[in-house]
């Protein structure tokens, strides 16, 4: 191949791959996608990190299989398809005068909403009254006691 045809060759490629990438949502919103559709259906076995594990494998994010999601970010960074993973996290929840206490943790769940700065709308499996299906869980930084929350931008 001459040297002109070559480099258009290898121009006409990188032109086709950026019209490929371009042509999916980003990550994120494909992660996001993914769960949203599936409220209330169980995903995989019905496991909290099912429901992660295949919106991103659907998403084509790049991860480690195990609990590396993506690349880590601070809850005021936090964006719509991240990852949240809980590690020991003790909640309470006031209403009236009452306290509502959840653990969480190990536990997995993806951002859905962010509401405001610290407020998150996440969709979660096995947890709670709904068990092994897709359910929405309003998280609230500010209600968080004690414990690890990790949040992760998938990534291609």
């Amino acid at each position: 191949m001459t040297r002109p045809i070559l480099l258009f060759a290898l121009a006409a490629h990188a032109l086709a791959a950026q019209a490929q990438t371009s042509e999916r949502p980003p990550v994120g919103e494909a992660v996001a996608t993914f769960a949203e559709a599936r409220m209330g259906q169980q995903v995989g076995r019905g496991e909290c990190w099912d429901l992660a594990q295949y919106a991103l494998d659907h998403a084509h994010a790049h991860w480690d299989g195990r609990y590396n999601f993506g690349d880590m970010v601070g809850k005021a960074d936090v964006q719509h398809g991240d990852i949240v993973q809980f590690d020991k996290v003790l909640i309470e929840r006031r209403t009236g005068r009452s306290v509502e206490q959840v653990t969480m943790g190990p536990h997995t769940g993806i951002v859905l909403e962010v509401e405001a700065p610290g407020r998150f709308v996440m969709a979660h499996q096995n947890f709670g009254p709904e068990g092994r299906t897709v359910s929405r869980y309003q998280l609230v930084m500010d209600n968080v006691k004690r414990g690890r929350i990790t949040f992760y931008r998938p990534v291609r």
